[in-house]
């Protein structure tokens, strides 16, 4: 008989897939990105959530599991990975190798920044 272990404070049973063996603090936000199947045609994706290991996107289309892509995410580069899971509209990929998230968040205008400090005449 099949046994799944229980979170003793929530009650929930842990389930053995992908989702579950998740590594990583995730970082929630909504940005566009490039992702290229082996086809090689480029489609714009809705990345819903970003970790150092994967993301997770909005994809209606289906593609199959395991399937390796590459996703052009803005301020990190484009990155190898694989398909890790899909359901209902969203996929999961697992990248190849670590990335910074937090690089996805930094502004990549070529601008001066507006935070900048203003230079002032001497008197």
């Amino acid at each position: 008989m099949d046994q799944l272990s229980t979170d003793p404070l929530t009650g929930v049973a842990a389930a053995d897939d992908a989702a579950s063996q998740r590594n990583g603090a995730r970082d929630s936000l909504l940005l566009s990105a490039q992702l290229q199947a082996d086809d090689g045609v480029d489609l714009t994706v809705r990345v819903r959530n970003l970790s150092s290991g994967g993301l997770m996107a909005e994809y209606a289309a289906p593609i199959a599991r395991g399937a390796p892509v590459k996703v052009d995410v803005r301020g990190v580069g484009w990155v190898k990975g694989h398909i890790a899971w899909t359901a209902e509209g969203r996929i999961g990929i697992a990248f190849e190798r670590e990335i910074d998230p937090l690089a996805a968040r930094k502004p990549v205008s070529g601008r001066a920044s507006a935070t900048a400090t203003p230079l002032r005449r001497a008197l």
